[in-house]
């Protein structure tokens, strides 16, 4: 590597690594921005692949079930590295080319304000209709730089960060505070908030491309967005007086258009009943602390969680 280049590892949580792991470790070594280290922290259950970890520049480490946390677990991945920059993917996104992590290093080092960046996803070929459209609505074809001054306009949207793919600014990462040591969720969000709030910028960049994508059933989407809600319900000091919900309504009337215009109108009431079950998640995880701790478990994608 350039001595003047800005320094550069990747932190990926794992858990049952499937085939799709190798290729995108494969795919961060085709990077044409050099990473220095690629570190790999797997909950321990059942196989993990040794050829994972015979790569080069890759050092797997692995945890307990017990010891994961969203953030603690990757806070442990950036006290591992020692770069300036630290970019944390999930083991199911995978690089659409070689440019991403060139592309995101790029936009954090044009404003020193810059504290966290985040690359745009796009869905996978076996991605249903109704996902393809949500992507494109989150992950749109123009980067932004969001900062304080964009509360108002864009509420809940300013604090958005992806841990799919997203780059952290060591020494904002930890004036900022850093990922908060035990949350069920949502680690990304909460980080990007505290960032904002304390005058730094987050940048979503749309050249910096990566795919990933899932088929929620309505339940998952239920589960999800109860622990989402969750997690603002514990981060008052982000979360408390932004609006949140005009968003979400946004979508949904959006994406009923589209369909009607695409004469898919027969796709209508599955796009009905997977937010309505987003929207009752959501609410109930809002009053979490008001529900019997045999219903929260039941709510929750995190079960393990409640027990710790």
């Amino acid at each position: 590597m350039n001595n003047d280049q800005t320094s550069v590892d990747v932190v990926i949580p794992s858990y049952r690594p499937d085939e799709n792991f190798s290729r995108l470790v494969k795919k961060l070594q085709e990077q044409k921005y050099p990473i220095g280290t690629i570190f790999v922290i797997n909950t321990k259950a059942g196989r993990f692949p040794k050829e994972v970890e015979q790569m080069e520049k890759v050092k797997v480490s692995h945890i307990e079930r017990r010891e994961f946390d969203h953030g603690a677990t990757r806070d442990m991945g950036m006290q591992m590295s020692k770069a300036e920059i630290v970019v944390f993917m999930t083991q199911d996104a995978v690089p659409a080319d070689e440019y991403v992590i060139g592309n995101l290093v790029k936009v954090l080092e044009e404003d020193e304000m810059t504290g966290a960046a985040y690359a745009r996803q796009l869905a996978a070929s076996d991605c249903n209709y109704i996902e393809k459209y949500t992507r494109k609505f989150n992950y749109p074809e123009n980067s932004r730089i969001k900062s304080k001054e964009d509360l108002q306009e864009m509420g809940i949207k300013t604090f958005f960060c992806s841990n799919v793919c997203a780059a952290y600014k060591r020494n904002i990462y930890e004036k900022a505070g850093g990922f908060c040591k035990k949350t069920i969720f949502n680690e990304d969000m909460i980080l990007a908030g505290h960032m904002i709030n304390a005058g730094y910028k987050v940048a979503y960049v749309a050249e910096a491309r990566v795919i990933h994508s899932h088929n929620y059933t309505g339940m998952q989407q239920f589960h999800r967005n109860f622990d989402m809600a969750v997690s603002q319900a514990e981060h008052p000091e982000v979360f408390e007086g932004i609006k949140s919900e005009s968003e979400g309504i946004k979508l949904v009337k959006q994406t009923a258009a589209h369909l009607v215009k695409q004469r898919k109108i027969y796709m209508v009431p599955k796009l009905v009943y997977q937010s309505g079950c987003k929207y009752i998640g959501y609410r109930m995880g809002k009053m979490y602390k008001k529900l019997p701790d045999k219903v929260v478990k039941w709510c929750s994608m995190s079960p393990g969680y409640w027990e710790k």
